[in-house]
This record gives C-alpha cells, sequence and structure tokens, in this order.
C-alpha cells in the first residue's frame, strides 16, 4: 500500500529569506513524503500603476515575466539539488484573497510561512500569518529566517505543550523516527504547581517554566542552548503569538485532533 503524500504549500514574499523557507519545505517534505507547491501573490495596485490601458498591460505583462523568473531561479536550483519536485504559480490581486482562493482549491496538509518580523508590517500584505492562523485550520509551519529546518539526519525536535498532551500530528511518527533522540519539551505551569511530577518523562528531556511575563522569552533561549531546530506547539497554547514573535527557530504548530 503506498503511504499518502501530505500537500505542503509555500506562501511567500519573496524576500531575501525566502531560499531559507524553501530548504525548509523540502526538508520537511523528504521526512514526511511531502508534495510541494509554492504561490506567491503581488498586490494589484504595485503591478498596474498607469492609468493608460495598453500601458497598464505592459506592466502586467512585465511583471509577469520578471516575477516568473525571480521564482524559477529560487526552485530550480533547490529541486535539482534536493531531487524534489516543486511546482510554483503567482498572481496579481487581492493578497488575502488570493491566498484564500488558493488554499480552497489546493486544500493543503500544511502551510508554509516565512517568520515575520515582531511588530511589523508584512509586505506580502496586512498580517498575512495571522490571517492564515485564523482562516486555515491545518498544520501551520512557519519557517525561521536564520537557518532551516535541518536535514533528515540532523533534525533536533522540540515540543512546547503540557507533558499529558500527546503530539497530535498525522505524521508524528515520521517526525520521530527522523530527530534526534531523546526529544526535548517544554511545558510551562502555573506558578506554585509541582515542578517534579511534571518533569516525569520516559522519552523526553523536561524543561518546565513558571508562568510570567519572561517565560516565552526563557524558553525562546533554551531552544538556542539546545540547538532545537523545529518546536511542534499547539495552536491553542496561550500566547501563540508571543511564541511565534520571540522564538527563533522554525515552527510546526497543530491543532489536537
Amino acid at each position: 500500500m503506498l503511504k499518502k503524500k501530505y500537500k505542503i504549500l509555500v506562501l511567500s514574499d519573496l524576500k531575501k529569506t525566502t531560499v531559507s523557507t524553501v530548504k525548509s519545505t523540502v526538508n520537511l517534505a523528504k521526512m514526511i513524503n511531502g508534495d510541494v507547491s509554492f504561490f506567491h501573490v503581488k498586490k494589484a495596485s504595485d503591478v498596474v500603476v498607469r492609468d493608460n490601458q495598453l500601458s497598464a498591460m505592459r506592466a502586467i505583462n512585465e511583471q509577469y515575466n520578471s516575477t516568473d523568473r525571480i521564482i524559477s531561479a529560487i526552485i530550480k536550483p533547490i529541486s535539482k539539488v534536493q531531487n524534489i519536485k516543486i511546482k510554483y504559480s503567482f498572481s496579481f490581486g487581492n493578497v488575502k484573497n488570493e491566498i484564500a482562493k488558493q488554499i480552497e482549491e489546493q486544500q493543503p496538509d500544511i502551510i508554509v510561512l516565512g517568520k515575520r518580523k515582531p511588530k511589523m508590517i508584512n509586505v506580502i500584505g496586512d498580517h498575512i500569518t495571522d490571517f492564515v492562523l485564523k482562516n486555515y485550520k491545518g498544520v501551520i509551519m512557519i519557517a525561521a529566517n536564520d537557518g532551516a529546518v535541518k536535514p533528515i539526519d540532523t533534525l533536533a525536535l522540540g515540543v512546547l505543550n503540557k507533558n499529558e498532551e500527546p503530539l497530535s500530528l498525522k505524521f508524528t511518527q515520521d517526525l520521530i523516527k527522523h530527530s534526534q533522540q531523546p526529544l526535548t519539551s517544554f511545558s510551562v505551569v502555573e506558578k506554585g504547581s509541582n515542578l517534579t511530577d511534571m518533569q516525569n518523562s520516559k522519552n523526553a528531556v523536561t524543561y518546565v517554566f513558571e508562568q510570567g511575563d519572561n517565560a516565552i522569552q526563557n524558553i525562546a533561549n533554551y531552544l538556542t542552548k539546545s540547538n532545537i531546530n523545529l518546536l511542534c506547539v499547539n495552536r491553542a497554547t496561550r500566547g501563540i503569538n508571543s511564541v511565534i514573535d520571540k522564538t527563533n527557530v522554525s515552527l510546526l504548530l497543530y491543532a489536537n485532533a
């Protein structure tokens, strides 16, 4: 019986971190048996800036050819080196509407985004990460800008959750199989909790932090020290936006089944 191939959709703003994002996606695809598609959308107002119809059509054609060359120059070398097919497409229009349409058409199992800059407006559109979090209920990978998810033999996997919660991913075993052992688990507990009881774990090195203003920043520091390069986080985690903004590793955001 053939194993299911997971559909992975990369949403990109074509900024300088795009290469790293695509490499992270390819490495994830190799671990979980995934097909990769790449999509970029440019605001229509950034394409057509002239009132004259003929000039507008010329501008669209120029932008189309230019965008195709840029994406091709990013995708093809990675595809060739990694020996994996990467389909790509792009469109001009309302950013959020085009993304929503692409998600509806492709029905991806995983969406990949580049990591946003904290407290900054993304050029791809207004708060696209928040838009995808709100409108897409599947797994989201937010790829770190300063380092790709490592190849299969060097994956260091971390989990941020309460110890009694299972890692609820259809491809959990694939990730664990390819990751360095033991896993690293991070938990945030209410002040006054019995930390000794919370740290009991057979298959993970566990760090427990008390709830507070610095809890996520402290976890971010430990992620760096522990050389974690992929952290799995339940989307229902309190302060999920703070986790996204303050951590410097790639995140895999999931929801309980």
